[in-house]
């Protein structure tokens, strides 16, 4: 059982890392080639209540989060919200070449009556799977570089009263070019993207030919984002840039057509079609069928008499 560590402020990092003390005490721009991990790194996990962007290469460790790992064999830029558990393990891969990258620790204070106060919850690769990381062309990595040095270079300067707004600009400009990179690697993968859309038909497509769908009730997105083994919100990501539907909007499609199927070729009463389908009450099934399809259940079968 690993040991787990609480970090309130981005100075406990720091410690854990053997740098030195931050220069601000609420962001700071970590060199990753002078980290220097305790010899228990592996026995360890922690919570941080700072953002964490990564862009880091060599990197001998597996990086756990959120249940998901990630191995650094590559460049590549990674975001962690507040309040993740995360830990180390050993990168068998990475062998030889010395680490490298940056990590900017960004602590929500510093966000305070700024515009990222409340925007930086609507980045949504915050909330991505970790294996997941965005992958970036050389030049779009130097271009990331430089912004993060330029946050760098702004608070190790003389702070006045135009520090907070020059670095929170240059961070709202990262995010932003973070999501467009994300938005075209969804696009150049969409072969990739386009198997698990396959496999999320065949997972739905059995679930709702199982006969014990009573006991079993509705599949959830949880279920469904396990199964395939993804995060809930990277598979939502995933289905709404390959369809512009939700993983919830996939599962109702789904549950829509097995009931047509049953409302069409079945005397069962609506009734025990809601309950063979999952639904605690029929009176739930009804509202969403109609939702969907502008017809009641019975409405929708005297078209077939």
């Amino acid at each position: 059982m690993k040991d787990l560590k609480h970090f309130k402020r981005i100075g406990d990092y720091h410690n854990l890392a053997n740098i030195a003390a931050p220069e601000h005490p609420l962001i700071s721009l970590v060199d990753y080639s002078e980290v220097q991990y305790p010899e228990d790194i592996y026995t360890l996990k922690w919570k941080q209540d700072y953002y964490t962007i990564g862009l880091k290469r060599n990197i001998p460790y597996k990086f756990f989060y959120g249940q998901q790992e990630y191995d650094f064999d590559e460049g590549v830029m990674t975001f962690v919200a507040p309040h993740q558990v995360m830990s180390l393990g050993s990168n068998p891969n990475v062998t030889s070449n010395k680490p490298s990258g940056w990590l900017l620790l960004v602590h929500p204070d510093f966000l305070w009556h700024t515009s990222l106060s409340k925007r930086i919850k609507d980045y949504e690769f915050f909330g991505y799977a970790i294996n997941e990381g965005l992958f970036l062309s050389e030049k779009e990595e130097q271009m990331m570089v430089d912004l993060l040095k330029n946050i760098q270079r702004e608070y190790q300067s003389n702070i006045d009263k135009f520090s907070q707004n020059i670095i929170i600009s240059q961070l709202e400009l990262l995010l932003n070019y973070a999501e467009r990179f994300y938005e075209r690697q969804f696009i150049t993968r969409q072969i990739t993207n386009h198997g698990i859309l396959t496999c999320l038909e065949i997972l739905l497509s059995d679930y709702f030919e199982d006969d014990n769908l009573i006991d079993k009730g509705l599949p959830t997105v949880q279920w469904v984002a396990e199964s395939l083994n993804l995060s809930p919100n990277y598979l939502s990501g995933i289905l709404k840039s390959l369809t512009g539907q939700s993983t919830q909007q996939h599962i109702h499609n789904k549950l829509i057509e097995k009931a047509k199927e049953q409302l069409s070729t079945s005397m069962l009463s609506v009734s025990e079609i809601a309950y063979s389908l999952g639904f605690e009450r029929p009176a739930s099934f009804t509202k969403l069928f109609k939702s969907k399809t502008e017809q009641s259940p019975l409405e929708f079968r005297k078209t077939f008499n």
